[in-house]
């Protein structure tokens, strides 16, 4: 955390530019929503849990820059310093094998938790930022009477199974993402007290 001479701050313009453009087309899932909107709110949130690092606001905003679009982590090279592409890096799941297949839901996600529990603190906090707007988004359009868990590849109970695991992944006691860790536990077990949808198998 790092005291600014300046609240304007060129870097962290620079990722909000590009991670804008490269997710031009796309929407958060299930709605019409800019998915510029996602990025954004974990920078803030990261913000409002006084992490306030221009390269890790800049590496939240492009956390799914890489996984997500076209952009490559040799283009944020060009643009950013080391620590944000290796940020940025940390965060990218592996969506295909090395023949170019389609991997399953859960190898990458098991992947991906045993990738998160070994990366530095910072990128463990842009995981939970990440997970904490999921999770807030989640439960807000679940109680305007969206069919949320329809949207999903994956049953709700894995779902569920998933936020817990990569919340203690990112963890690992440390004091410095205590407040994000316990809003995550929190929305998590709010949205696993919620009845499932009539006629769901929960456990499929």
């Amino acid at each position: 955390m790092t005291n600014h001479q300046s609240l304007f701050s060129p870097l962290v313009e620079r990722a909000i530019r590009i991670a804008a453009q490269a997710h031009r087309h796309h929407h958060r899932k299930g709605s019409d929503l800019p998915y510029i909107t996602h990025p954004a709110q974990a920078a803030m949130i990261l913000l409002r849990a006084g992490i306030d690092d221009d390269e890790i606001l800049a590496a939240a905003l492009l956390h799914d820059v890489v996984e997500d679009t076209e952009h490559t982590l040799a283009m944020l090279a060009a643009d950013f310093p080391p620590k944000v592409v290796q940020l940025v890096a940390a965060m990218t799941e592996r969506k295909h094998d090395h023949d170019g297949r389609k991997r399953s839901w859960q190898e990458r996600k098991d992947e991906h938790l045993q990738h998160i529990a070994a990366e530095p603190w910072e990128a463990r906090a842009i995981v939970l930022a990440d997970k904490l707007h999921n999770l807030g988004s989640m439960l807000i359009d679940l109680e305007a009477g969206q069919d949320l868990w329809a949207r999903f590849n994956s049953p709700r109970e894995k779902i569920l199974w998933y936020y817990r695991e990569m919340v203690a992944a990112a963890e690992q006691r440390d004091p410095r993402l205590a407040m994000l860790a316990e809003e995550c536990t929190d929305l998590i077990e709010q949205l696993a007290t919620r009845p499932p949808p009539a006629g769901e198998n929960s456990l499929q």
